[in-house]
Parts: structure tokens; sequence; C-alpha cells
């Protein structure tokens, strides 16, 4: 497996002392409309983060092996990967989830046997989707999206989803460590909708 590679972290981005263990796949395969990552949206029901597009994942549980361990058995247990069938690439450095208070730990793979995914716990998972890089670079799909805290940070708009939050940045700042960052307009500003903030105010 590859050294971590060269993620910018913003500053508030990095975990303080104390912040738990947590890991998320960030799962790149050869999808029916080119390479693709796996996302899933989260259940509505969930007292945090209801509703909102994520990579699969979630805490280092005692009996994983670090965190590529921990993030192989929750894309198992959230999207029915199977773990064999994955190419850990490398481990990023860990970033700060300050609303459960989380020091994750992105974990990259590539897809060589893809499995069939479906939503693994519908008290958790909503849906799962393979979105195509070239939907995640297209300019037309870009917009920075405005919290009523006023904090305003990147989103995507793909497969019928609202990308926002850590997953966006996250997502960001690995299409630029690829080199499939394309320009687009980041003037583009939109109030996150009703519906989102509702759900993003549970917990």
């Amino acid at each position: 497996m590859a050294e971590a590679p060269r993620l910018k972290v913003p500053p508030f981005l990095r975990p303080p002392a104390g912040a738990r263990a947590a890991a998320v796949l960030v799962l790149f395969g050869e999808g029916p409309h080119g390479p693709d990552v796996l996302l899933t949206q989260r259940a509505a029901t969930l007292s945090k983060h209801a509703g909102q597009p994520a990579f699969p994942g979630g805490r280092i549980d005692p009996d994983d092996d670090g965190p590529v361990a921990a993030a192989l058995r929750e894309a198992h247990e959230e999207a029915g990967v199977r773990p064999s069938g994955c190419q850990v690439l490398a481990t990023l450095p860990e970033l700060y989830l300050s609303r459960s208070n989380y020091r994750v730990t992105p974990v990259a793979a590539w897809w060589r046997e893809p499995s069939d995914i479906s939503p693994g716990h519908p008290g958790e998972v909503a849906a799962v989707a393979r979105v195509p890089l070239a939907e995640l670079t297209d300019p037309g799909n870009r917009l920075n999206v405005r919290h009523p805290s006023g904090f305003a940070g990147p989103a995507f708009r793909v497969s019928g989803m609202l990308v926002w939050g850590f997953t966006a940045m996250l997502l960001t700042e690995i299409l630029k460590l690829g080199g499939w960052d394309r320009p687009w307009d980041t003037s583009r500003i939109e109030d996150l909708p009703p519906e989102v903030i509702a759900l993003a105010a549970r917990g």
C-alpha cells in the first residue's frame, strides 16, 4: 500500500486530541459510464448527518485491524461491497468531522472485482450509487452552498443527490490530487435547501 498522498488539509479539518477514530472508503472503479466513485446516501431517520450523501464508513471498532479493515467492513455492511474485490491504494491524512467528533481516515481503493451493491442497513443507508467522475468534474454540476451559519463550502449536484459538507470537501481535494479537477464558476453560491437544513439540524 502506498504512502499517504499529500492531501491539502484546511486547519478546521485537522483533528484535535481526543477525537474518536473512524474511517471511510473512497472506492474508485470502472463503471458503465466510465471511472466512478461509490457514494451512499444516509437515511433521513438518523440523528446525525441524516439524508446526507457520504462515503461508506464509520467508527473503527476494537476488533478492526486499523482504518483499512474498518473502511472495508463498513463498505460491506452499508453497500454490499466485497472486501476481497478491493485493492487498497493508500490511506490519506486524518480529517476532523466536528459534528460527531470523529477523526476520519480516508482509505482510497480500486474496485478490481465489482460486486452488486444495495443498501445494507435500511435504517442507516437509504441509497447507494456509483457516481461517474465525469459528473463530478462537470463544471455545470459544481457550486458552493451556504449554511444558515454563513459558512459556504463546495457542493456537487450528481446522480440525483446534493453532495455537500465533509464529503464534498474531501471529493474536491481528491479531484485536485488526482489531476481531474476542471475550472468551474467558484462564485456560484446557493443557500442550502430548507429540507436539507432541517435534516442537518438533527442531533
